[in-house]
């Protein structure tokens, strides 16, 4: 099993197979609108801008499990990425991270790559996956680790 096998909605409602991201490296990252690290969005749009040509994609999952602070539709969330931070990587319809009814693809990450004290358990928005170009995840970055710091693994990843 790797991320390959599951399927999402696009945040304009659309399911996909993830198999459609197969050979590239993806960094998946759970996303709110209203939240103290909500700037990083700038940062992943940058990363994006910078690697996508040479094979990454960064998915974008909101969620409203901390703090309420993802309350809009997906319309409303669309629109504010892109308005406010020119976001034209994937986003994906809200989903919950979290709990029995997390996604699929988020029970796989979390016990996969367990965070601190091998809590399986996101602590918050802005928590982030890199997966390999065979659809393995190879690292968990905590919400504090801003997608600058990260450019040395996805490079790392884009060449292997």
């Amino acid at each position: 099993m790797n991320v390959y096998d599951f399927k999402a909605k696009t945040i304009d409602g659309k399911e996909i197979s993830l198999d459609v991201y197969k050979g590239k490296t993806l960094l998946i990252v759970n996303v709110a609108s209203k939240c103290g690290f909500t700037p990083q969005y700038e940062g992943l749009e940058k990363l994006y801008k910078d690697y996508q040509a040479k094979g990454l994609e960064i998915l974008g999952f909101p969620c409203n499990q901390f703090g309420h602070q993802e309350p809009g539709t997906e319309a409303e969330i669309q629109s504010f990425c892109s308005l406010t931070y020119g976001v034209s990587f994937p986003m994906f319809a809200k989903v919950d991270v979290n709990g029995d009814d997390a996604h699929p693809l988020y029970k796989y990450l979390t016990h996969d790559k367990p965070g601190i004290l091998g809590t399986e358990a996101i602590k918050w928005n802005f928590t982030k996956f890199l997966i390999g170009k065979d659809g393995e995840p190879l690292k968990r970055y905590g919400s504090a680790d801003k997608p600058e710091s990260l450019t040395g693994d996805i490079e790392t990843a884009l060449n292997k």
